[in-house]
């Protein structure tokens, strides 16, 4: 992801700005997918493990990266508090 890029996007909800998830969570977010108890904010179950995702500065939501592309969407978020 392009660091220039990752300066300027923010958290739709709470405005934080956005770092790359770094692969140690990555795992852990992909094993709770794989255990079923991960939904997004909409409240949908999430199937699909992540390759890539931004994490807001607090460390609370997580948006998914698709093809290299933000998935800045306030309904496809995670929140981390699922983890805890």
């Amino acid at each position: 992801m392009d660091k220039r890029l990752l300066t300027i996007l923010r958290c739709p909800i709470s405005h934080k700005g956005l770092a790359v998830l770094k692969r140690d969570k990555l795992t852990e977010v992909n094993a709770a997918i794989d255990a079923g108890g991960l939904v997004n904010h909409e409240g949908a179950s999430i199937t699909s493990h992540l390759t890539e995702a931004l994490i807001t500065d607090d460390g609370k939501r997580i948006y998914p990266v698709d093809d290299g592309i933000p998935v800045l969407l306030e309904d496809e978020s995670i929140s981390m508090e699922q983890l805890a």
